[in-house]
């Protein structure tokens, strides 16, 4: 990986995390967190990953901020000087249910 595209996903990271809790007035948005982002190597699109604690705010959650990708791309656009705007890709970080999984199924071997 190359400095510069962690650095922009840092950058991307940190300003979309900001905007979910202080610009982005939705309460499904209330337990949200972006647990990373991903850069292509041509850093034309920008992966987001966000979790949910709350079960039930997952759908309406991810529906608000798809709806509100334009919004979050132009706040990045403040912040990144680059010479184009990764396009923003929404997606539901699932590792921490699939690391509970796991756990269980450990536990329940530990057991037998």
């Amino acid at each position: 990986m190359s400095v510069k595209k962690d650095r922009i996903e840092s950058v991307i990271k940190r300003e979309i995390a900001m905007a979910i809790t202080t610009q982005l007035n939705d309460p499904a948005l209330k337990f949200a967190s972006v647990t990373d982002v991903e850069v292509s190597d041509d850093l034309s699109f920008a992966t987001v990953f966000v979790s949910f604690i709350r079960e039930e705010d997952k759908e309406k959650g991810i529906e608000v901020l798809v709806k509100s990708k334009g919004f979050l791309r132009t706040i990045i656009s403040k912040s990144i000087k680059t010479r184009r705007v990764p396009v923003i890709l929404i997606k539901l970080d699932e590792s921490s249910e699939k690391g509970s999984k796991i756990d269980d199924i450990l536990n329940k071997i530990k057991e037998d």
